[in-house]
C-alpha cells in the first residue's frame, strides 16, 4: 500500500487494527489517547501528531518501512547509489 495521504495513513491504520481483532478503544487504551483520537486519525486527521501515529502503527505491529536503500545503513557492501544518475535517467525521454 503506497501511504501518500493522512487518509492514507487512516486507512492503514484501519484495516491493520481489524485485521487484529481490536477495537478502536482497545487501540487507544494501547497507545494511551482517547477513542475519539483514533477516530479522527482513521478519518486521515491531517495534523495528527506523528508520534503518536508511530506508536498507533508499533501497538499493531505495523511499523513504517520505506522502499529505500535503507537498511543498507553500516553495511560495509552495500551498493553505491547515484542519485544524480537516477534524476538524470528520470529527465530523459
Amino acid at each position: 500500500m503506497f501511504i501518500r495521504t493522512p487518509q492514507d495513513i487512516g486507512a492503514f491504520l484501519r484495516e491493520n487494527r481489524k485485521n487484529a481483532g481490536l477495537g478502536q478503544a482497545e487501540l487507544a487504551r494501547r497507545i494511551g489517547v482517547s477513542r475519539q483520537w483514533v477516530v479522527e486519525v482513521e478519518r486521515g486527521k491531517p495534523r495528527a501528531e506523528i508520534g503518536l501515529v508511530l506508536r498507533a502503527l508499533n501497538a499493531l505491529d505495523s511499523p513504517l518501512q520505506t522502499g529505500l536503500a535503507t537498511s543498507f545503513r553500516g553495511v560495509a557492501d552495500a551498493p553505491d547509489i547515484d542519485i544524480d544518475a537516477i534524476v538524470d535517467g528520470a529527465r530523459q525521454p
